[in-house]
């Protein structure tokens, strides 16, 4: 054999080829790490298709006018503390619903905004509930609770089978966090699919407190 046929094959690529391909997956890398902070996961619907009635505004969240929403399905059953909880019989309060779970990053980020929120608003008619979901036990979420002072209750809903309940074309929660107002008839009014910062619940809140 020849040292010329004993000779390495030469690739035709450049050599910029590699760094580009390396460059464009550090790209992707940081692209999907900026979602992930935004957002832990999609939520037990795909839904948002349809006639939505809804506009979404530019700081995340979408509204329904008031003759054009539709009623929140039954969201019942056990909490995380072990009692029973039906949402319906908050009718005639501003109800916010937060789905959340122990183990989702911007979760804790928005906690101690609802706790503080929460605590403000309880003597005007609004009632926080949370839906925990993807813990396998409710320990983590009791733990999740106590570390950040959260009072209000939150059903327990591991396979996200209450968020399956949501129609589509409704505002329907479609990740982790997210975030939903009911109002005192118990229609879906606004929500959110991102972590609020305490200015941006009140202001998600603030429209459907002062309706008579």
């Amino acid at each position: 054999m020849s040292a010329a046929s004993r000779a390495p094959l030469s690739s035709n690529r450049p050599r910029g080829h590699v760094s580009s391909r390396r460059a464009m997956a550090l790209t992707a890398t940081v692209v999907a790490s900026a979602f992930a902070l935004t957002a832990c996961g999609s939520g037990g619907t795909s839904g948002g298709s349809g006639d939505t009635n809804f506009v979404t505004g530019t700081d995340g969240i979408a509204t329904v006018a008031k003759g054009e929403r539709v009623a929140a399905p039954d969201l019942s059953g056990p909490t995380i503390d072990g009692k029973q909880l039906d949402v319906a019989d908050y009718k005639g309060k501003v109800v916010v619903i937060n789905v959340w779970g122990s183990w989702c990053g911007p979760c804790r980020l928005e906690a101690k905004n609802f706790v503080a929120v929460s605590a403000d608003l309880k003597d005007q008619g609004v009632q926080f509930v949370g839906i925990n979901t993807r813990d396998t036990s409710t320990g983590p979420a009791v733990a999740f609770e106590k570390q950040y002072g959260v009072t209000y209750p939150s059903l327990y809903d591991p396979t996200g089978k209450l968020m399956l309940r949501f129609k589509k074309g409704t505002l329907n929660p479609q990740a982790i966090p997210s975030t939903l107002i009911l109002d005192r008839q118990g229609k879906i009014a606004a929500r959110t699919l991102q972590a609020l910062s305490e200015d941006n619940l009140r202001k998600m809140l603030k429209p459907v407190l002062a309706e008579k």
